[in-house]
């Protein structure tokens, strides 16, 4: 018996779903590597994916403006725009600033 639809036997779905996993979180450290080098030269679609990963799915998009629920009241918002594929650079930053600090309370539980 097959998965649906992506031909992997479903005996083995359990280990193949952690192995996409592991790609994906991979491919969210290499973002995060490159946002924290150069934050003026991050693509939107990587940082909506980053934003995802961290905060889940934006509460309000197809504006300009695509926001993110925080488990906090006030700053650091998550409150990004796509200029011409790219985040702005400020944003960018904002929303390092946020994963520092939802680290920083997982690490105190």
């Amino acid at each position: 018996m097959f998965c649906r639809g992506c031909k992997f036997p479903s005996d083995r779905l359990e280990e193949w779903c952690r192995y996409w996993y592991h790609l994906s979180m991979a491919s969210i450290q290499k973002i995060l590597e490159q946002m924290r080098r150069e934050p003026a030269n991050v693509r939107f679609g990587d940082l909506m994916k980053v934003c995802e990963e961290y905060f889940g799915k934006p509460r309000q998009s197809g504006t300009s403006h695509t926001i993110f629920k925080t488990p906090w009241v006030g700053d650091p918002r998550i409150n990004i725009q796509d200029e011409k594929g790219k985040a702005k650079g400020y944003q960018v930053r904002q929303v390092l600033t946020a994963i520092d600090k939802l680290e920083d309370m997982r690490d105190e539980r």
